[in-house]
């Protein structure tokens, strides 16, 4: 019995073409994230309230490292959750 070598089908590579996320914060042009502002703080927390990470949000190094003392600020006042059941 002799063996034979199968060929590899090759298998085509689709490239994925995805857009690159943008930090809302400087289109905006906004000099300062405000601790009171509830409704756009949410936004960069999940439901079991963790923040969301940067490579998900989209946020610069700069602003994520504002906004994580804005949330952690706004938990503190009592006006974010800790952990939502």
């Amino acid at each position: 019995m002799a063996r034979f070598k199968k060929k590899k089908l090759q298998k085509r590579k689709k490239r994925t073409f995805f857009k690159k996320k943008v930090c809302k914060f400087c289109i905006d042009k906004v000099d300062m994230i405000d601790y009171k502002d509830v409704t756009r703080l949410k936004r960069y927390t999940t439901e079991r309230g963790k923040i969301i990470p940067r490579r998900i949000s989209g946020n610069c190094a700069y602003h994520q490292r504002h906004l994580a003392k804005v949330i952690k600020r706004a938990r503190m006042a009592n006006l974010l959750p800790f952990v939502s059941e």
